[in-house]
């Protein structure tokens, strides 16, 4: 009984930290740049982290450099319904298909597979007294959210990512933005 209270009270407390430290990055954004259309193909060097910090919102910065967590429910795409890929934030490196986007409940973006795999890297993280398997960017090393075993088919796989990490381009907007080959997916679609 004593060492549940005792992780009651460490769980509350470090929710607590949490909230603090997001509400501190909520206040002063930054504009939001990182307008690169790199995709796979092209080389990509990663800026330095001064350059970073000013391409990036405050948020973005904490979430694909500091491996934080934005907010359920109040982040950009958790509800996007709109065709289209989604794109690190840094790098423009092609990650996720509004195809294989799903409604999981859980108020973050998530998807049954990535776009363009070797884009995706997968690494062990036990932060949460538990492991899980995180997944960033392969470019801009760039945290972008865990993957979990509990999705639907095909795949049975949540690929649960934060907004801030991503870029959404919408279908209409991908010739112009440099996605031009992935206009095809949802051409396939309208037949």
């Amino acid at each position: 009984m004593k060492k549940i209270l005792l992780l009651t009270i460490f769980v509350t407390a470090s929710i607590a930290v949490f909230a603090s430290e997001y509400n501190k990055i909520q206040e002063t954004p930054h504009s939001v740049a990182a307008s690169n259309s790199t995709t796979s193909a092209q080389p990509y060097n990663k800026p330095s982290d001064d350059e970073l910090k000013k391409r990036l919102s405050r948020l973005q910065y904490s979430v694909t450099q500091h491996e934080s967590t934005e907010t359920p429910f109040d982040n950009e795409y958790w509800d996007e319904k709109r065709d289209g890929i989604y794109v690190d934030i840094a790098s423009g490196e092609p990650l996720f298909s509004s195809k294989d986007k799903y409604k999981s409940g859980t108020g973050w973006p998530s998807f049954v597979r990535p776009l363009v795999k070797e884009n995706i890297v997968e690494r062990e993280d036990s932060l949460l007294f538990y492991k899980r398997v995180e997944i960033r960017s392969k470019y801009a090393d760039s945290h972008l959210g865990h993957v979990f075993t509990d999705g639907p088919a095909p795949t049975g796989l949540r690929y649960c990512m934060n907004s801030a990490a991503m870029r959404f381009i919408p279908r209409e907007q991908l010739v112009d933005s440099g996605y031009g080959k992935y206009l095809e997916l949802f051409e396939i679609s309208e037949k």
